[in-house]
């Protein structure tokens, strides 16, 4: 019996409802990039913790405007002037370096003119004060980042600055990846007219990758049904099994009755997008299995919406889904056929172009593109300079 294919928000919600944040564990901030926050980050200090000259020139009362001065001393970064500034003194000053007491602006170093100690304004002065007061950036017990956040250069960077050495992160998502079909060569320089080298595998390792997981990948499965629960025998340890392949209706299409066999639970089959319909998800215990399309288009464009989002889930992200834009057509787009579908496309940051081969096997067309439009089940054509959504490939879609 074939169920009914599910609309595309049905399914990704029911596949994310499967999805529980991995355990906790402390790691040193440094090491941390990528990672999800498993709680929320509190500043431990203030930034600045203390008024800061925002620019190179000379500290000074604003009271003693318009001047001369005396300079008294010098405040350099990590060296402070050790006294105050009294009325008419200033203090030569770098960028960064803590302002004396008694000193509430800076003047330009080019706003200045400078004959052994004695300082004149040789221009009209800047009217900013010129300083970063204290706490400008944050204050000490706020919250920096919440839980969930991704941390990449800026956030490890935050992070240090507040205080952190280590930081709670959710674990690793442990995935497997098995290809699986008789027709797949593992030797890619050596097959045969009845073969093709097993891509997809690679493919969706390498999607996987750049997450926070741990990959394994191994050597083709065939479509024997021994085989394939063998094949999920030896991944039953992994957080997430990912297949390629054997979802479908066809006489070697044996990933249902595999996994029926392996004792797991069929969730749910079939998506109502093109490409990728024939989606399968299965469970057992802790484990959840992503059944992907083994045409290689198919399997990519439903890992970016359904692999990556079960990843991210998976890693405590507080985002998981890919967020779509709005982008004009550089050309006419034909009309949609009876399913959702993602047309794969280039993005040049203002116009979208959809590609011209658009089979499922096209792996040309993959690689030249960096976007997919999407249209409604049943729309109309579309002409050139009209409005259209568009998921961007780049960084899983999350902004």
């Amino acid at each position: 019996m074939n169920p009914a294919a599910l609309d595309l928000e049905e399914a990704q919600a029911r596949l994310l409802a499967l999805a529980v944040p991995l355990g906790q564990e402390r790691m040193p901030v440094n090491e941390a990039a990528g990672r999800y926050l498993a709680e929320p980050l509190l500043a431990r200090r203030t930034q600045p913790p203390a008024d800061l000259s925002a620019m190179d020139g000379y500290a000074v009362r604003s009271a003693d405007l318009p001047g001369p001065w005396r300079v008294i001393g010098e405040s350099a970064c990590g060296h402070p002037f050790g006294g105050s500034v009294a009325a008419g003194e200033a203090v030569r000053i770098a960028t960064g370096a803590l302002l004396p007491g008694g000193a509430d602006a800076v003047l330009l170093q080019e706003d200045c003119q400078r004959d052994a100690e004695r300082l004149e304004l040789a221009a009209a002065p800047s009217p900013a004060r010129n300083i970063r007061a204290t706490g400008m950036d944050f204050a000490e017990g706020q919250e920096l980042l919440a839980a969930g956040t991704r941390l990449g250069p800026a956030q490890i960077a935050l992070a240090l600055t507040a205080g952190h050495g280590m930081v709670a992160v959710h674990r690793r998502v442990n995935v497997a990846v098995l290809d699986t079909g008789d027709e797949l060569s593992a030797d890619p320089e050596h097959c045969a007219l009845h073969q093709i080298p097993a891509s997809n595998g690679a493919m969706l390792a390498a999607m996987a990758a750049a997450w926070p997981c741990n990959v394994t990948h191994g050597a083709p499965v065939p479509d024997r049904l021994d085989a394939l629960v063998t094949a999920f025998d030896a991944a039953s340890a992994a957080d997430l099994i990912v297949t390629s392949g054997g979802a479908s209706v066809g006489d070697h299409d044996l990933l249902r009755p595999a996994l029926e066999q392996w004792s797991a639970t069929i969730e749910f089959w079939r998506v109502a997008i093109k490409p990728g319909k024939p989606l399968l998800v299965a469970r057992k215990g802790r484990t959840i299995v992503l059944g992907l399309p083994g045409n290689p288009v198919s399997s990519h464009v439903t890992a970016y919406l359904f692999l990556l989002p079960l990843i991210r889930a998976m890693s405590g992200a507080a985002v998981m889904l890919p967020n779509p834009i709005e982008a004009k057509l550089a050309q006419d787009l034909p009309a949609a056929g009876a399913r959702r579908e993602f047309i794969r496309a280039r993005w040049d940051g203002a116009r979208v172009t959809p590609l011209r081969n658009q089979d499922s096997g096209a792996l040309a067309t993959l690689a030249a593109s960096n976007a997919l439009i999407e249209l409604p089940a049943g729309a109309p054509a579309i002409p050139a300079g009209e409005a259209v959504s568009v998921y961007l490939l780049e960084n899983g879609g999350i902004a």
